[in-house]
C-alpha cells in the first residue's frame, strides 16, 4: 500500500478519501484554495498545501501546482475524487510522467471514455445496446437535421466532451434544432474547449440506472450491483438508491453483465460506473462510462459492505482484486439524497451563505457524508453540494421512511441559506416514487404541478416507440442525464 497520498479535491469527497487513507495507515496531503484553508479536510490532513485562489482554474484545476505539491511532500499517488481533474487524461499522464500514481484508469482509456462519441463506438463494438442517434459527432446542421428526422423528435444535442449535466439541449421539433445545435456547440466550446456534438433520441419517461464496477490491472473485474438515479434536476441527481427498484431480476442481471463486459473490453482499471437508460419495455440503452468514483457510491457500499475507496487505492498499487463476483452479496436497500445549498422554488438557484445552525441527523443505519459545520461559509465558487444523507434498511419502504426521518432531523440555517431538503422530502411522498415506477421526468412533473397549483399526477412509465434506425454510422441511445 502507499505511504502517502495527495488528495486533489475539496468538500465531502476530500474528507471521504482522507478517512479511507487513515483507515489504511496512509499519510495524507490535502491541497486547497485560499477560501478552503479552514475546511474539514484541511483540518484533518497530515499535511496541507495551498495551491491557489478561489477560482478553480487557478487551484483545483491547476495541474502543475498539484503535481508540484505532490513532489514537494513526497506523495506517491494522487486521488482526484470526482469532478475537477478526476477524468482528465492529460492530468493522469502528467502524474505518470512525474512518477506519481494516478488513482484511476490508464490515461489512454480515460481519454477514450471521456469522449462520449468514442465511448459509444467502443461500447457498440463490445456489444452494448446503444440508443438511436449518431455514433460519430455531427459537424453540420444539415447532418443534424437528417439524423433527427430519421430517429424522430424529441432529440437531445449533446457535447462529446460534456459531463456533469452540462452541454445538453433537448429539442422538440425541427424548427428548434438550428438554434439548439448552434448554441450547444458554442456552449461546449466555452465549457470544454471542444465544440463537437452528437444527437440522440430523447426518452421523456425512462429510468436512469447505473452499475458500479471494479477492475484490476490483471484482467479481472466485478460489478457491485445497480443504482437508480432517476430523480434529477437539470440532468443532475438528487436521490439515488441501490439496488434499482421496480425492475425484473433478469433486467438487473443483464445490466450488470453488460457493464462488466464493456469495461473489461476497453482495459478499464479502478472504480468506474456504467450508466444506462431503461425504457418502459425494459429496453436497455448505454449512456456513458464514468472513470472515477461517483457521488452516489455510498449506497453501493451500504448494500455490499465493500469500501469502494479502499478498493480504488488497492487496485492503484497494482494488486489484484481482493474479491470475486461470488463474494459480492447485496443485502437490503440503501437510499441517498444530496443536500444542496439551493432554492428549489427558484429553479434550484444556489443560495450561498454562512451556516449559523448545522446539526446532521443520527440514528440507526444512517450515514452523513459532509464537510459542513456551524460557522462554515458556503461560498459561490464551487458546487453547492453540502452533504449526502444515506440510510440502509432491510426493505425499500423502511429505507424511504428512515430517510424521511433523517431529513426531518437535519437542522441547517443561515442568512439566505436554502436547501433541497424540503423538495427531497416531497419526492419521498410521491406515489410513483414510493411504488418504484418513477422516471427521469419526476422532478419536472413536480415542478410543473407547483407552477399550476395542481396536484402532481402519478406518471407510470409509458412505452416508447424506438423509431427507425439511422442510415448513417448511427445507433441507438436516449437522453443521458449525468452525474
Amino acid at each position: 500500500m502507499f505511504d502517502k497520498v495527495l488528495i486533489a479535491n475539496r468538500g465531502e469527497i476530500a474528507l471521504r478519501v482522507l478517512r479511507a487513507c487513515r483507515e489504511l495507515g496512509i499519510q495524507t496531503v490535502v491541497v486547497h484554495s485560499t477560501v478552503d484553508a479552514d475546511s474539514a479536510a484541511v483540518r484533518l490532513a497530515d499535511e496541507t498545501v495551498q495551491i491557489g485562489p478561489a477560482a478553480s482554474r487557478r487551484s483545483y484545476l491547476n495541474a502543475a501546482a498539484i503535481v508540484e505539491a505532490a513532489r514537494q511532500t513526497g506523495a506517491q499517488a494522487v486521488h482526484p475524487g470526482y469532478g475537477f481533474l478526476s477524468e482528465d487524461a492529460d492530468f493522469a499522464e502528467i502524474c505518470a510522467d512525474n512518477g506519481l500514481v494516478f488513482v484511476g484508469p490508464p490515461p489512454h482509456v480515460m481519454a477514450a471514455l471521456a469522449d462520449k462519441s468514442t465511448a459509444r463506438a467502443l461500447m457498440q463494438r463490445a456489444g452494448l445496446p446503444l440508443p438511436q442517434g449518431s455514433v460519430q459527432t455531427i459537424s453540420t446542421l444539415a447532418h443534424a437535421l437528417e439524423v433527427a428526422d430519421a430517429i424522430g423528435y424529441p432529440v437531445i444535442v449533446k457535447a462529446a466532451a460534456g459531463g456533469g449535466g452540462r452541454g445538453m439541449t433537448v429539442v422538440g421539433s425541427a424548427a428548434e434544432l438550428p438554434r439548439a445545435y448552434a448554441r450547444t456547440r458554442a456552449a461546449a466550446q466555452v465549457a470544454f474547449g471542444d465544440d463537437r456534438v452528437y444527437l440522440e433520441r430523447y426518452l421523456t419517461d425512462a429510468r436512469h440506472v447505473e452499475v458500479q464496477v471494479l477492475c484490476d490491472g490483471h484482467g479481472n473485474g466485478v460489478h457491485l450491483g445497480t443504482r437508480d438515479c432517476s430523480v434529477q434536476r437539470r440532468h443532475q441527481k438528487l436521490v439515488e438508491e441501490a439496488p434499482a427498484p421496480g425492475l425484473a431480476e433478469s433486467t438487473l442481471q443483464t445490466l450488470a453483465e453488460l457493464a462488466l463486459r464493456g469495461v473489461l473490453d476497453v482495459g478499464f482499471t479502478g472504480a468506474g460506473t456504467v450508466e444506462f437508460l431503461v425504457d418502459a419495455a425494459d429496453g436497455i440503452h448505454f449512456l456513458e462510462i464514468n472513470s472515477r468514483i461517483q457521488v452516489e457510491h455510498p449506497v453501493t457500499e451500504m448494500v455490499t459492505g465493500i469500501d469502494v475507496v479502499h478498493e480504488q487505492l488497492s487496485i492503484a498499487t497494482g494488486a489484484p482484486l481482493r474479491c470475486r463476483q461470488s463474494d459480492v452479496r447485496l443485502t437490503g436497500v440503501a437510499v441517498e439524497c444530496r443536500v444542496n445549498v439551493e432554492d428549489p422554488e427558484r429553479d434550484f438557484a444556489p443560495t450561498p451563505g454562512r451556516l449559523d445552525r448545522f446539526q446532521p441527523p443520527g440514528g440507526p443505519f444512517t450515514r452523513v457524508d459532509t464537510h459542513g459545520r456551524v460557522g462554515y461559509r458556503v461560498g459561490p465558487d464551487y458546487d453547492s453540494l453540502l452533504a449526502k444523507v444515506v440510510v440502509w434498511a432491510p426493505d425499500r419502504q423502511l429505507a424511504l421512511d428512515r430517510l424521511d426521518r433523517a431529513l426531518a432531523e437535519f437542522d441547517i440555517a443561515g442568512p439566505g441559506v436554502r436547501t433541497t431538503i424540503p423538495f427531497v422530502r416531497r419526492v419521498l411522498t410521491d406515489q410513483a416514487f414510493r411504488a418504484g415506477r418513477h422516471t427521469t421526468g419526476l422532478v419536472d412533473r413536480l415542478l410543473a404541478a407547483d407552477a399550476t397549483g395542481a396536484v402532481a399526477p402519478p406518471s407510470p412509465a409509458r412505452p416508447v416507440d424506438p423509431g427507425p434506425t439511422v442510415p448513417t454510422p448511427a445507433a441507438a441511445v436516449p437522453a443521458a442525464p449525468t452525474d
